[in-house]
């Protein structure tokens, strides 16, 4: 089983490269009934972390526009 990574050790362009990669799969129909509740939890998984990736750049250009004024 692929290790799962989290948004610390992954990058938020890795995560989304994935998530395009099971998006492409389900629209192709390439994954089978059995695949389709595991690809939609690691979709989740990734979309966590994206969301998470966008808090933190959003709280860091916070804190440098606040430096600025």
């Amino acid at each position: 089983m692929a290790k799962r990574v989290t948004q610390k050790t992954m990058s938020y362009s890795e995560a989304s490269a994935e998530l395009e990669g099971i998006l492409a799969r389900m629209r192709s129909k390439e994954l089978g009934i059995d695949e389709l509740s595991g690809a939609v939890r690691r979709a989740q998984e990734l979309i966590a972390i994206c969301r998470a990736h966008l808090q933190d750049v959003g709280n860091e250009l916070q804190k440098i526009t606040d430096q600025r004024e």
